[in-house]
């Protein structure tokens, strides 16, 4: 085999492992409506990790006690608030859910009516494997602490990862080091990016009848919209819960992470998608006294029940979508692509027969990396 077939092969192969998946457009893997969440969901309930004034119910203590329900079109989880408890007793009922499925590149869509509001409340939609911590990456997509709008998208990753100061995004950045250096609840601590509109978040976003958010991670990059329910020009595939999505179709997110200095592939791993509702804690307790809710975060909690009655969320539905099939490609190393092309070689010849090179050039997706792979062998 000649050099210059051998620099451009070598840039092939190379092009199949760093181009290994081809993200877009993206066919739906899962829809969650009403008692799907039952099905595809689990309840953990276990200590909060934040250090919340809550107790995470299990399954079967949530749906006795109508801390969970659902109707044909609606799953909705809400807090106990009709307790008073006791100072030295478990916290407030609440719950806490992980999808069975874990996710890498994929786009999830939630259609949410109604989200937890109240002093005290720190609800939170995110995606990460709560087993292993930030080890496995974090993605909060819907989080914030006593009714303070707007909603703040973070990362939070192990590893050396940083954003650029500038990006394409509506949203405006409060931190770019996405590194975490405390507890994988602490939503003081990552990269984070406030949305633009008081809608996303809190009283204003259910008095809207709440909205959509959507989220896309890939290994290049990470992206999130929101649209509130009463805004013009919502995409009809959110909005109709389409089989197919075309995240290119959707507009400026308000949050973009790209991967100028942060290897996304590496830091993030498979993850589920886990929705709670916590109290005080590392975030909410903390903030309580600034966002004038009073002096005292737990006495807060224990003594006021009917302050949780708009604790709750309520889902129209949460759609996944992952690659189609038809886009998807697989790993593909560069020693199975020479390999092949050896194998195809006859035994006295020293390169490989035009029709295999002829069938590799022919593919438009992979002939950029096969010229740049030939010029970079060259050089």
């Amino acid at each position: 085999m000649g050099r210059l077939q051998r620099s451009v092969l070598h840039g092939l192969a190379m092009g199949f492992v760093a181009k290994s998946v081809i993200a877009g457009p993206y066919s739906i893997s899962q829809t969650n409506i009403g008692s799907d969440f039952f099905s595809n969901f689990q309840w953990e309930d276990f200590d909060d990790p934040t250090n919340g004034r809550v107790q995470y119910v299990d399954k079967d203590t949530a749906m006795s006690e109508n801390l969970t329900y659902a109707t044909s079109d609606s799953f909705v989880m809400r807090a106990d608030s009709t307790s008073i408890l006791s100072a030295d007793g478990p916290g407030r009922k609440s719950n806490r859910i992980k999808s069975n499925a874990q996710y890498n590149t994929h786009v999830s869509v939630f259609d949410i009516r109604h989200m937890p509001q109240g002093c005290a409340a720190w609800p939170a939609v995110w995606e990460a494997d709560d087993s292993v911590g930030t080890a496995s990456g974090e993605i909060d997509i819907l989080e914030g602490a006593n009714d303070i709008a707007p909603n703040s998208v973070t990362l939070h990753t192990e590893g050396n990862c940083t954003m650029p100061s500038n990006r394409t995004q509506l949203g405006t950045s409060l931190s770019n080091d996405c590194t975490s250096t405390a507890d994988i609840g602490n939503g003081n601590n990552g990269c984070s990016v406030d949305a633009p509109y008081t809608s996303s978040y809190g009283p204003v976003f259910n008095t809207n009848g709440g909205g959509y958010y959507a989220m896309e991670r890939t290994a290049e990059y990470i992206r999130v919209w929101f649209w509130a329910r009463n805004q013009d020009g919502i995409p009809s595939d959110i909005t109709g819960g389409a089989s197919s999505v075309d995240t290119d179709d959707w507009g400026t997110p308000i949050a973009y992470f790209p991967d100028t200095s942060c290897d996304i592939g590496k830091v993030f791993s498979e993850n589920n998608i886990i929705i709670d509702l916590t109290f005080c804690g590392n975030w909410a307790g903390d903030a309580f006294s600034r966002a004038d809710c009073g002096a005292n975060c737990t006495q807060y909690v224990d003594e006021n029940p009917s302050a949780f009655e708009d604790a709750y969320w309520d889902f129209a539905a949460v759609r996944v979508y992952e690659p189609s099939g038809s886009t998807s490609a697989s790993v593909t190393t560069e020693t199975e692509v020479l390999a092949n092309v050896r194998s195809s070689s006859s035994s006295s010849a020293s390169c490989a027969p035009l029709g295999y090179l002829e069938r590799i050039f022919t593919s438009p997706v992979l002939i950029v990396f096969a010229v740049l792979g030939g010029a970079w062998g060259l050089a």
